[in-house]
């Protein structure tokens, strides 16, 4: 995790000295950064908010934060996943089955996608609900051994983890912030207000 202990002031190791593209020599293939430097400057561009956490603690004080900051303590969730609701279980989260009715989507995802910076999820997470029918503001809840270098390798973790039954429904969320009109690229989707809290756990 180079990036992660450059963020938060781990000591580098000297075998992670690399040569800067812009000294190598021009047939030199460039560097290629690591998956979760990548995910994380992609996942940035996208317009995400990264809470990056060591331990529980983290990420309970960083989830308080999130609602405190956008007043969603007495709000209603929209929470499909009974595993998140015992995590959480301290902040005594008010859910509904309406969506209309919520303020968020408090959730989990297959993987984290580095080469683009998005978000692999599932029927496992959204059963057959699109994006554009959920709540705007996602929190999402991951742990660092769900990077994968692309999409691929994504959908291929997905069918091994899930022979008996491959969910159904895959996409991915990308667009993290409202687009521009003129952006002829992010046309059609939906984008989501996102924020990642994200457990080490390597």
């Amino acid at each position: 995790m180079s990036l992660f202990r450059k963020l938060f002031g781990k000591k580098k190791d000297p075998s992670e000295e690399t040569i800067p593209n812009e000294e190598r020599g021009k047939y030199m293939p460039e560097i290629k950064l690591p998956a979760d430097e990548r995910f994380t400057i992609n996942f940035k561009a996208n317009g995400g908010k990264f809470l990056y956490c060591e331990n529980m603690d983290e990420i309970k004080d960083s989830f308080n934060s999130i609602l405190s900051e956008n007043d969603w303590h007495n709000k209603k969730a929209f929470i499909l996943d009974e595993r998140l609701e015992n995590l959480f279980k301290g902040f005594e989260l008010n859910k509904s089955r309406k969506i209309s009715e919520t303020s968020f989507f408090l959730s989990t995802c297959e993987y984290l996608i580095s080469d683009d910076g998005s978000l692999l999820i599932s029927s496992n997470q959204i059963a057959e609900k699109k994006l554009k029918e959920l709540p705007h503001d996602f929190i999402i809840y991951a742990t660092t051994s769900q990077f994968v270098e692309n999409i691929g390798e994504g959908l291929k973790g997905i069918k091994e983890k899930s022979k008996a039954s491959i969910p159904t429904n895959i996409t991915t969320i990308k667009h993290f912030k409202a687009a521009d009109d003129k952006d002829f690229l992010t046309y059609g989707s939906s984008a989501k207000n996102l924020y990642l809290l994200l457990l080490e756990d390597l």
